[in-house]
């Protein structure tokens, strides 16, 4: 089965930001296809924790604030500490819970 030309234009027209909630939904397939995504399938780095976090939108007019939780990985880099989102679901591995 191809991927329909319209998914495809859709798909051209997103911007970073959505490109990778993109990425992230379709690694999450995968992963539920597939099990766990090998080292050469993942740009995060070895040595990474999990974090469940409730975040607010910055919307004035919101009133569903905070929204999530939201899993996050955590990992140092350079001596900085480093930070991603990974979705509402986590793929696999270690797990803080939500503070």
């Amino acid at each position: 089965m191809g991927v329909p030309r319209e998914l495809i234009a859709q798909v051209r027209k997103l911007d970073e930001y959505e490109l990778r909630r993109l990425l992230i939904l379709v690694r999450g397939l995968l992963h539920q296809a597939d099990g766990p995504p090998t080292p050469a399938e993942t740009d995060l780095p070895d040595g990474l924790r999990y974090r469940q976090e409730h975040v607010r939108c910055g919307k004035a007019g919101c009133t569903r604030c905070p929204h999530g939780p939201y899993w996050y990985a955590y990992w140092k880099e350079d001596g900085r500490s480093r930070k991603r989102y990974i979705g509402r679901t986590l793929p696999a591995g270690p797990a803080e819970p939500a503070e």
